[in-house]
């Protein structure tokens, strides 16, 4: 009988970011960290960008001043980044980085480093956003995909894609299979800021938004398979 083979898949490195709503309840972070190393599974190179919502973020703080609820923010991401290193690390190798430092439990992000530890298989872990006021985790998934030359960016959502209007709020809005950079600026899709769009666009590094609670999604993708909206 011939063994069985894998299949190339379709991205060799990605960058996924995920918010800090992934990271409660505990099932829900379960279930991210299965679909994460499922991904890897693929033969994929894997570097997760986390925000840090689900603790504080900057730009919803106002008993203190923005740039101090940023920089708080940016703990948050910390505090996040190690727990999920933790979780990941039970089943596959897995490296924990940072923008900012904290000397013997988090080094700081380099450019070089990352994409080695990816290059040997290892799924890295990226917090502490820009390391900068006034930039949001999304910019930061940009900058990060860019220096580690990812072929897309991964944002994982709780919706199934971009759509024309928050479908929350908005039952009749369509869903957007693909669009590019510029109309997503244009139209002003709140599902990542200007400045993610913008730094993608320039880097032409296609953006996929997907729902990352259904499981499989994330492996699909990598894959190749149709899933979420496409801005490229």
């Amino acid at each position: 009988m011939k063994s069985a083979t894998r299949v190339r898949p379709a991205y060799q490195r990605i960058l996924l970011k995920i918010t800090g709503e992934s990271f409660r309840p505990q099932a829900r972070l379960d279930l991210v960290v299965r679909e994460i190393i499922a991904a890897a599974d693929t033969g994929c190179e894997i570097a997760v960008v986390v925000g840090g919502g689900n603790i504080l973020r900057g730009r919803e703080t106002d008993s203190i001043d923005r740039i101090s609820a940023d920089h708080a923010g940016m703990v948050a991401t910390l505090v996040n980044g190690i727990i999920l290193e933790q979780l990941i690390s039970r089943v596959r190798p897995a490296r924990h980085v940072s923008a900012l430092e904290i000397k013997g439990i988090v080094p700081r992000f380099n450019t070089v480093t990352a994409r080695a530890e990816l290059s040997r298989k290892t799924i890295l872990v990226i917090s502490g956003g820009t390391g900068n006021p006034l930039f949001s985790t999304d910019s930061a998934a940009a900058l990060r995909a860019r220096e580690i030359e990812a072929q897309a960016l991964l944002k994982g959502t709780k919706v199934k894609g971009v759509y024309s209007a928050d479908p929350v709020r908005n039952p009749s809005a369509r869903f957007l299979a693909r669009l590019s950079h510029d109309q997503a600026l244009r139209r002003r899709i709140a599902v990542m800021d200007a400045t993610a769009f913008a730094l993608c666009a320039e880097s032409r590094i296609p953006i996929i938004v997907f729902d990352l609670f259904k499981p499989g999604n994330l492996a699909g993708i990598i894959r190749g398979e149709a899933i979420g909206s496409k801005v490229c």
